[in-house]
C-alpha cells in the first residue's frame, strides 16, 4: 500500500470513522494508528488473521461508499480552496466533521 493510499483511508476514518462497527473501529486502531499487524490484532482479540482481514477490508469499502455518496472529503477541498476568511473556513470544516453544531 502507497503512502498517499494509507493517508486517503485514514482520512476516510476522520471523517465517517464513527460510522464504523465497534469491532471495524477497533481493528482499524490497532492497525492504522497502533501499527499492529494483523497476525497481533488477531491474537490479542483471539480471533483468526482471515477475521481481522475481513473486517479491515469491510470497514475499509464502508469508508469510501460513505465518500462516493457524501462527498464529504471533497467539499472540504473546495472550501479550503475558497477565498474567505479562515475563521469562516475553519467553522465550515468543523461543522462538515461533525466537530461543531453550528456558527
Amino acid at each position: 500500500m502507497t503512502i498517499e493510499k494509507r493517508e486517503s483511508i485514514i482520512e476516510l476514518y476522520d471523517m465517517y470513522g464513527s460510522l464504523l462497527t465497534e469491532k471495524q473501529k477497533r481493528y482499524f486502531e490497532d492497525y492504522y494508528f497502533a501499527d499492529l499487524s494483523i497476525s497481533e490484532i488477531a491474537d490479542n482479540y483471539q480471533i483468526s488473521r482471515n477475521a481481522v482481514f475481513d473486517q479491515l477490508k469491510r470497514g475499509i469499502q464502508n469508508l469510501e461508499e460513505y465518500e462516493a455518496k457524501l462527498h464529504n472529503i471533497a467539499h472540504c477541498s473546495t472550501i479550503i480552496n475558497l477565498e474567505i476568511p479562515i475563521d469562516i473556513k475553519e467553522k465550515i470544516l468543523a461543522i462538515l466533521r461533525g466537530e461543531e453544531d453550528g456558527i
